[in-house]
């Protein structure tokens, strides 16, 4: 069993539809794990374990029957807690929504239970998901599985720490800023932002609207990249609700042929200069694909270097008032916000900006998307950095007097464009922590940015086991 525990998703639901095991024990085999696990790195902070073994052992009556059965069938799964999950508390981890249990599931979750997945519970989140730290008021700090004294990531820290340790096969994070592939980095597990627009936000706490809209996306998690795929094509498409999201075709990673690749590789982008062991995950990444037959150059795309200072004016170019509002919606009172949320309230200058300055914040945002889409023109994909360094000690947004938050660039520049981009661990830092690398493709091309996680992550090893013994 324990193999299976920390085997893949399609393996677990292979092995169930074959009778090797039962959805009863595999998800009995998650719960005693999280169990173990949860003390130290508090990732889980909702359980709805009852109702998961009764899930279970109907999953296992209908494989006893013959009866057809989804690609996940009886496969457990956690979900962040900013998704509505019916019946199943959700905090978003924020005061107001302590006791908030909704009717209907969002969009994602309610497709993946079609396919068969059995919702475990809820992990840990930054309140209203805006910070790269999991802190809230409601159930304190997720630590890194890797080293407790480091911070799992944020805003999906909760859930690629309780991936990483075994207690979940995959789930979904959502990502503003780099919230799906920060985490993903960290905890040393795959995961991909899709292209914007290619899955519904619907019930998700970052709702529709606002500046920033484009920027959010949401999209799965899972320790080893070969889920990924199947998780996004049951998770894709419109919901009619969302109306950002559009019908556009996912492609098949398997039939993209790596050797035809114009791959654009670079270790710094002028902005943060990454560790030593970084800088070598992803030159490691960039010759896994040469050695397919890619065509490699190093270059690095013009005006990435501004990534991270346009990012910050455009998501401050509200003057915080949907935060504020999405807050007042919660029920949260002022004093009940935790100190991650302050530059998404006040941002580094809290006076409203005028529409002078706005308008100009949006011609830069569309000037950078220009100069990046016409360097795609010569490339199918980006390697690169995710961030500068492996997980950082808790606390690290308020140390240096925020310096540290400039390594956060390399993710800030894809939310900019809208890109797809994919995670997988490439490397190992001097203290044991993971490295990840990230793949970047064109817009829609999500099948190229998985072909290369799938690719690297087979040269490279991927996921690690943790120490989990604590």
């Amino acid at each position: 069993m324990d193999d299976l525990l920390f085997s893949s998703a399609r393996a677990m639901a292979r092995a169930i539809h074959r009778r090797e095991v039962s959805s009863e024990e595999l998800v009995s085999a998650h719960l005693k794990q999280i169990e173990k696990v949860n003390p130290a790195i508090n990732a889980v902070v909702t359980l709805d374990a009852e109702h998961a073994l009764a899930q279970a052992r109907r999953a296992d009556e209908a494989i006893s029957r013959g009866e057809t059965v989804g690609p996940l069938h009886g496969v457990p799964m956690t979900i962040k807690d900013s998704y509505d999950t019916a019946g199943v508390r959700t905090t978003a981890g924020t005061v107001g929504r302590r006791d908030f249990v909704p009717a209907e599931d969002a969009t994602v979750v309610a497709r993946l239970k079609g396919a068969g997945a059995i919702l475990l519970g809820k992990t840990n989140t930054s309140e209203m998901t805006y910070s790269f730290e999991v802190e809230n008021h409601v159930f304190g700090r997720t630590s890194n599985p890797y080293d407790t004294s480091r911070s799992s990531g944020g805003s999906s820290g909760g859930e690629t720490a309780i991936i990483a340790a075994g207690g979940s096969p995959f789930g979904m994070g959502s990502d503003t800023g780099g919230s799906i592939r920060l985490p993903a980095h960290w905890c040393g597990v795959a995961g991909i932002r899709p292209s914007s627009g290619r899955v519904p936000r619907t019930g998700h706490v970052v709702g529709i609207g606002s500046t920033a809209d484009s920027l959010t996306v949401v999209g799965p998690l899972a320790r080893h990249a070969e889920d990924l795929p199947l998780l996004l094509a049951i998770t894709s498409g419109p919901d009619g609700r969302d109306p950002s999201t559009a019908p556009v075709p996912l492609g098949n990673p398997a039939s993209v042929n790596l050797a035809k690749l114009r791959v654009a590789a670079f270790t710094d982008d002028g902005w943060a200069s990454p560790t030593p062991e970084t800088a070598e995950a992803v030159k490691r990444a960039a010759q896994v694909l040469a050695d397919a037959g890619a065509q490699v150059t190093e270059a690095v795309p013009p005006g990435v270097e501004k990534a991270f200072d346009l990012f910050v004016r455009v998501f401050e170019s509200d003057g915080g008032f949907p935060g504020r509002q999405a807050l007042r919606a919660a029920g949260t009172a002022d004093a009940d916000v935790t100190n991650h949320m302050d530059w998404v309230l006040e941002g580094r200058d809290p006076q409203p900006v005028s529409a002078e300055a706005y308008s100009m914040i949006i011609d830069e945002w569309d000037t950078f998307r220009r100069r990046m889409l016409a360097f795609m023109q010569g490339f199918d994909l980006i390697v690169c950095p995710v961030n500068a360094y492996p997980a950082m000690s808790h606390g690290f947004r308020h140390r240096d007097g925020g310096a540290l938050m400039r390594n956060f660039s390399y993710t800030l520049a894809h939310n900019l464009t809208g890109y797809p981009g994919a995670v997988v661990r490439a490397g190992t830092s001097p203290e044991g922590l993971p490295i990840g690398v990230q793949l970047v493709a064109g817009w829609w091309r999500d099948d190229v940015a998985l072909a290369a996680a799938l690719a690297v992550e087979q040269a490279t090893g991927g996921w690690v086991k943790p120490d989990i013994s604590f």
